[in-house]
């Protein structure tokens, strides 16, 4: 007869600061109280419970660019992780702030690739084991370079750089480490769903890895993807719902006897409140409210960005404050730089800050006709569409595409009411971040556009910009169409 063990598996990802409950249909949904709530239920009803993270805890609240995730730490510190891995937003402060970040926390956080160039030093544990119950439990930290493009602000940081690398790594991981009999191997991973079935698909069988719990592609899940006999999923985003695995585990054989997993919703009827974090939040919340509880404007009504694949009525706005501010001919918005689905109509200073968190500076930009064609055609390619997490961008005021995916081209690309000269520069605007990550973001180098003109920095603030706007001008409105058309297959 083998020997079983029962293993809970709880999980979170993509976080992002959500620490305060929502009011929805009546009932309070999410929060970190409510999060810690079920967290404490089922460590007091069931014998062997675990609680890891895959990633982006930092980032998307006042409360956490305030203090530059110090108030992060401290609340996820109140909710007792077992294990943390790093998402690309853990890295926003800088590598430096992180690592001291690193030494706030009272858990473990691996990462088995952010390396220094120089030597091939690990900035971080690879794994970690964490023992229950007599078993061994193995959890080993991936991230790519796709995903993590905010280190290339730093040239002594590298990382892996596709799915082939990490899974080169794990295995190193696994053979180093299974020689003291684990029980139970889990990868936590932030590079998105569908790079988590491709890297399920290169995994030996023989190193062992029985379940990857991922992140980054914010991807809500009613059964888990099962790929090369692992089961992968992710937790949506926010602390709206939490991952459970129930597992028994065959400690003889050292895999999966049998599982269920569900994504548990987070609310008021089902989960008890946590009195002690809820009042360390109110302590960060006092301070961020006297600060930014300045009413900058009133909208016309509630704009929204209910998605970063489509042109938005907030995308809209944005574009067109920032390209009237840098003069520019184009301004090609980042849509992951907005951060919530909705704003206003009363908007004060911590709406704006939590639904355009990242401040930045504005390069401009030269490109001729076609390059701007070849980069709008890459940042419509398929991938866009398909849940890959890629980069999109919200168009100014004046430009007009209509894209088929059938054919992949473009049926108009107009501005300002007539088609863009392939032979003409144009002055585009872009984000610092979006510039350093250019060949990624847009298919095209710096180099390239530098031919038709140097590029300069013409502003090192987009929050500044956009919170002037909205101060000097009331009953702001925009439509959400007109820019980008799209047939999508």
């Amino acid at each position: 007869m083998k020997n079983t063990k029962k293993l809970t598996l709880l999980h979170s990802n993509d976080m992002h600061g959500d620490f305060l409950e929502e009011n929805v249909d009546s009932s309070l949904v999410g929060g970190v109280s409510l999060l810690s709530g079920y967290i404490n239920k089922v460590r007091s009803e069931e014998e062997n419970v675990l609680y890891a993270i895959a990633g982006d805890m930092f980032r998307g609240s006042v409360i956490d660019s305030e203090f530059q995730g110090i108030s992060t730490i401290q609340i996820m510190n109140m909710l007792s992780p077992d294990v943390v891995t790093l998402g690309n937003h853990e890295v926003d402060y800088g590598v430096a702030h992180l690592l001291f970040l690193e030494k706030c926390a009272n858990f473990p956080i691996v990462n088995a690739n952010l390396h220094i160039q120089t030597n091939n030093a690990r900035l971080f544990k690879p794994c970690h084991i964490v023992e229950i119950d007599g078993m061994k439990i193995l959890f080993i930290g991936i991230l790519t370079e796709s995903v993590l493009t905010q280190c290339k602000k730093d040239g002594l940081i590298g990382t892996f750089v596709d799915v082939a690398d990490a899974a080169e790594e794990v295995g190193r991981i696994c053979n180093n480490y299974n020689k003291i009999d684990i029980d139970f191997t889990v990868l936590l991973t932030h590079i998105g769903f569908e790079e988590d079935k491709k890297l399920a698909e290169m995994l030996n069988p023989a190193w062992g890895v029985d379940v990857i719990i991922g992140g980054h592609s914010h991807t809500f899940l009613e059964e888990p993807a099962v790929v090369n006999g692992i089961p992968i999923v992710q937790a949506g985003t926010g602390t709206d719902q939490i991952g459970r695995f129930d597992i028994v585990v065959d400690t003889d054989n050292n895999c999966i006897d049998s599982f269920t997993w569900k994504a548990v919703p987070i609310n008021a009827d089902t989960c008890p409140r946590d009195p002690s974090i809820e009042d360390v939040i109110t302590s960060y919340k006092s301070k961020t409210d006297a600060k930014y509880g300045q009413i900058l404007t009133k909208f016309v009504r509630e704009l929204t960005h209910p998605t970063r694949y489509r042109e938005t009525e907030l995308g809209d706005l944005f574009a067109d404050i920032l390209k009237d501010a840098t003069g520019v001919d184009i301004f090609l918005l980042g849509s992951g730089s907005i951060r919530t689905e909705k704003l206003g109509p009363v908007v004060t200073k911590g709406d704006l800050c939590e639904c355009f968190p990242y401040d930045d500076g504005v390069h401009m930009v030269y490109a001729t006709g076609a390059q701007l064609k070849h980069m709008l055609l890459h940042m419509l390619r398929d991938e866009s569409f398909s849940g890959d997490h890629c980069e999109f961008y919200q168009l100014s005021r004046g430009m007009l595409v209509e894209y088929d995916q059938k054919t992949h081209s473009l049926l108009r690309f107009e501005f300002e009411g007539t088609p863009i000269d392939e032979e003409k520069v144009y002055t585009l605007g872009i984000q610092h971040y979006h510039f350093l990550n250019i060949v990624d973001s847009f298919d095209i180098t710096a180099e390239e556009l530098n031919k038709n003109h140097k590029e300069r920095m013409v502003s090192t603030s987009c929050t500044e910009i956009i919170e002037e706007a909205l101060l000097t001008g009331q009953h702001q409105n925009a439509k959400g169409e007109g820019r980008l058309f799209l047939h999508l297959i």
